[in-house]
């Protein structure tokens, strides 16, 4: 089984159909290749092709893992920052922010400098329709993340969250 990126595409030009020795060539080609796949796997195919896709793309995913399409991840080549633990749901059109910045915007020196960090989402938690994790966020074992929410601190284990920005709704387990 191929194990990520890099094992189809290679390094330096030893793999990467007419490539030269230019490695900055060869970056832009295993850029292209990244997002192909991405675009891919964000489509209506099978839950466990595109778990495959983000696993080649760096992702580590447990097992018995639900993707639904348009999983968008910003910025999708550093895929590898993204964790799912066992059983994890992810809804349609989640949004996984690994980086963020205004980009050519002089506000980036000023007051918002580029973030990068790790989304982390544990065992059994479920990540609803919609949903927005921003850079650096845990999501805990068993939690929820309602529809819509933009969840931007990290979320406790038997937590439901929701809103904008997601805030606590209820502990689950006391329910009593």
């Amino acid at each position: 089984m191929i194990a990520n990126i890099d094992d189809i595409l290679g390094e330096g030009d030893l793999k990467i159909p007419n490539a030269n020795t230019n490695s900055k060539r060869n970056s832009r080609t295993k850029e292209f290749y990244h997002a192909v796949l991405m675009e891919f796997a964000k489509k209506r195919i099978s839950y466990k092709i595109r778990i495959e896709i983000y696993k080649l793309l760096g992702m580590r995913i447990g097992e018995n893992v639900y993707i639904g399409p348009g999983l968008e991840i910003i910025d999708q080549t550093l895929s590898n920052l993204v964790t799912l633990g066992e059983r994890v749901t992810i809804s349609p059109r989640v949004t996984l922010v690994v980086s963020s910045s205004p980009n050519k915007s002089k506000l980036r020196d000023v007051v918002y400098p580029r973030k990068i960090g790790k989304i982390t989402i544990e065992d059994d938690a479920w990540i609803a329709t919609g949903a927005i994790i921003l850079p650096g966020i845990t999501i805990g074992k068993m939690s929820v993340v309602g529809a819509g929410s933009v969840v931007t601190k990290d979320v406790l284990p038997f937590t439901v969250v929701g809103g904008v920005p997601a805030k606590v709704i209820k502990r689950i387990g006391d329910e009593k």
